[in-house]
């Protein structure tokens, strides 16, 4: 099994344990998110099923994405005034964004614990999370593909 069949069959694992039903589009969405490097918008992942899914509208995709928020599986990533963007939830990793094509590239770094260990120590607060975000210029950017 490969690790994206491994973390779809978790993921279906977690829903029902949750309660949530697996409809169709739901397996689908959920699929096409752990599949998708790009961090696609609703609409994306909308237009990227709509083939499949000819009666699935907009509203569907949105309405399935804050299902699977509330139960852990989704990130939502709101970076300025552009749509939010979602990121299936998997081990420790941040992101770097390009500043001229708004690519999100995805990179593994061992969790930042000591510093949320510290930010606690320090300022008396319970820390819930935390969020790292790394800005520069992707290659294609860099060579004026874009």
């Amino acid at each position: 099994m490969t690790v994206v069949e491994e973390q779809i069959k978790e993921a279906l694992e977690t829903l029902k344990q949750t309660g949530v039903r697996i409809t169709p589009q739901r397996h689908a969405i959920l699929e096409y998110l752990i599949e998708a490097m790009t961090h696609p918008t609703a609409d994306d992942i909308y237009k990227a099923l709509e083939g499949k899914f000819p009666n699935m509208s907009v509203a569907t995709v949105y309405n399935n994405l804050r299902v699977f928020k509330e139960v852990g599986l989704v990130k939502e990533l709101t970076y300025g005034d552009s749509s939010s963007r979602f990121d299936f939830v998997t081990s420790d990793h941040y992101h770097v964004i390009c500043d001229s094509c708004g690519k999100i590239v995805d990179f593994s770094y061992p969790g930042l614990d000591e510093v949320e260990a510290l930010a606690a120590h320090v300022t008396g607060f319970k820390i819930n999370r935390h969020r790292m975000e790394i800005y520069g210029t992707c290659p294609e950017c860099q060579k004026g593909a874009h």
